[in-house]
């Protein structure tokens, strides 16, 4: 399913990584405690995550099922309204947008603790935390692309096992942080947040960040196939491009593939249409899908970049935000994504229409089985690596 991790650091090292320091706790009875103790949680092998959730998802009903693959959102900061979404919608992941984040890490870790209703199924808590342009959490000093596509990669490992975590120390783990779009022309929506201006130098940095991000947080990619080659900003159109498939392996695919290669676990689909590949965006293009398993080898969860930006876009074909959340799982998209335009009954609508598509024959059960399969293996790993789960809570930053 991606890296292959060495279990839990301690606390200070992990804390050492990211430029933070520990402060030693009293221990029962008033003795100091010792600043660096050893946690000895291990991760479970990728593949015991694997049958488990083989074995829990062949259990779910239809409803369950389709309820796993969807990653929704409300704006509150209230533990309350927040933990009464998770277990009425039961869906599987939930993203913070700056609506959600309150002013400390402290009242942070009550939002994400609240969205845990089960510890030993957590959802997937992400966040957009790439640094600089776009960042959540606001006690984020750590550099980001606007000066890193300029330094070594090592900066960018450095960089990302700051931001990596500052993530996991908030209960967040998954991070939608790692751009690797690349273009040198300023001029365009996602040069500002590109790590890189060239292919080459675009993928050095984005297998850096994978690496930095490491123990810390599930690291995803995005926007696959590439931003950098499709002007336009994908909040409102759908940008497109006539560029090659050939053309695009040699350059924009670059990145992309050193990221898989690194271990990122998850792999963000644009709305972005490459119409020499495919007419349609990526995001529910089986054809891209297709290469970036069968050609870029990746094996891990495939996340929409948030649905509600194809009702943006204007495009009348769709407007149905249910419609096109379907579309995107019979493409092959894992874990659907919704922000724009949601409210707290989108969710169970989309859940609701996943269902009516596999009851019809619209959608193969098979393809629900395999969304549902890999996205609650990747919860079950959650759990399994503690990710999310900072063993040191109280620890501050240096400084």
């Amino acid at each position: 399913m991606g890296r292959s991790r060495r279990g839990w650091m301690t606390a200070a090292a992990v804390l050492a990584v990211a430029g933070l320091a520990t402060t030693a706790t009293p221990a029962a009875g008033g003795t100091a405690a010792a600043a660096d103790p050893v946690v000895t949680v291990v991760s479970a092998p990728d593949g015991a995550a694997r049958a488990e959730a083989t074995r829990l998802v062949s259990a779910m009903d239809l409803r369950a099922k389709a309820a796993s693959v969807v990653m929704g959102h409300v704006p509150s900061t209230d533990p309350g309204v927040l933990r009464d979404y998770m277990q009425r919608t039961g869906i599987g992941g939930f993203i913070l947008m700056g609506a959600n984040v309150p002013p400390t890490e402290a009242e942070l870790r009550a939002v994400t603790a609240a969205l845990t209703t089960d510890p030993a199924l957590p959802p997937l808590i992400a966040v957009d935390q790439e640094g600089g342009d776009v960042s959540r959490l606001p006690w984020d000093d750590f550099p980001s692309s606007l000066t890193l596509k300029s330094q070594d990669p090592a900066a960018a490992t450095d960089a990302f096992a700051g931001r990596g975590a500052l993530v996991q120390r908030a209960g967040i783990g998954v991070n939608f942080g790692v751009v690797a779009d690349v273009t040198d022309d300023p001029s365009m929506f996602i040069y500002r947040r590109a790590l890189g201006t060239t292919p080459d130098a675009s993928a050095d940095r984005v297998a850096a960040a994978v690496r930095g991000e490491g123990d810390a947080a599930f690291t995803t990619l995005k926007h696959f196939p590439g931003h950098g080659a499709a002007p336009g900003d994908s909040h409102t159109v759908i940008p497109s491009t006539s560029l090659s498939k050939a053309a695009w392996a040699a350059s924009d695919a670059l990145p992309f593939e050193a990221g898989i290669q690194a271990g990122a676990e998850l792999l963000m689909f644009g709305h972005l249409a490459y119409t020499a590949v495919d007419a349609a965006p990526a995001s529910l293009s089986p054809e891209w899908h297709r290469i970036a398993r069968e050609e870029l080898g990746f094996q891990g969860v495939a996340v929409t970049d948030d649905l509600g930006m194809l009702e943006a876009s204007g495009i009348p074909q769709y407007r149905d935000p249910v419609a096109n959340a379907v579309a995107a799982l019979a493409a092959g998209n894992d874990l659907l994504l919704t922000i724009m335009f949601s409210s707290a009954d989108t969710a169970p609508r989309i859940v609701d229409g996943i269902v009516a598509a596999v009851e019809s024959g619209a959608l193969p059960a098979a393809r629900l089985d395999e969304a549902a399969t890999r996205v609650t293996a990747l919860r079950l790993q959650l759990a399994m690596d503690g990710h999310g789960l900072m063993p040191c809570a109280d620890c501050a930053p240096a400084g």
